[in-house]
């Protein structure tokens, strides 16, 4: 079993930063990949961002690049998406997952078998 414990989302304005943080606990030797999802309301959960536990090789939308990096803390079980440069469409529910089944392509939600809770952000205009 993994737990992950997402915090850091909020209300920002439009072209504002917020950092999302992802706290792993348990089997977290077992993991090969974090990612972040998103889910704005009726929408349905979307790929933002993903980093291989091992290697941090990361993976981005290609309509995110540029604007969210995604980074690790392998010693404090710890996953970061910074955004920058936010937008009104950025509003949506941001969810930390982890795949601890093998190296499977990292943009495919269904491949993450454990979610956080998510962390709502809005982006004011």
């Amino acid at each position: 079993q993994v737990q992950l414990v997402e915090s850091g989302g909020g209300l920002v304005q439009a072209g504002g930063s917020l950092r999302l943080s992802c706290a792993a606990s348990g089997r977290t030797f077992s993991v090969y990949t974090m990612g972040w999802f998103r889910q704005a309301p009726g929408n349905e959960r979307d790929f933002v961002a993903a980093i291989r536990w091992n290697t941090s090789r990361t993976y981005y939308a290609d309509s995110l690049k540029g604007r969210f990096t995604i980074s690790r803390d392998n010693a404090k079980n710890m996953v970061y998406l910074q955004m920058n440069s936010l937008k009104p469409d950025d509003t949506a529910v941001y969810y930390c997952a982890a795949d601890t089944a093998g190296w499977r392509p990292a943009e495919r939600r269904t491949y993450y078998d454990y979610w956080g809770q998510g962390t709502q952000v809005t982006v004011s205009s």
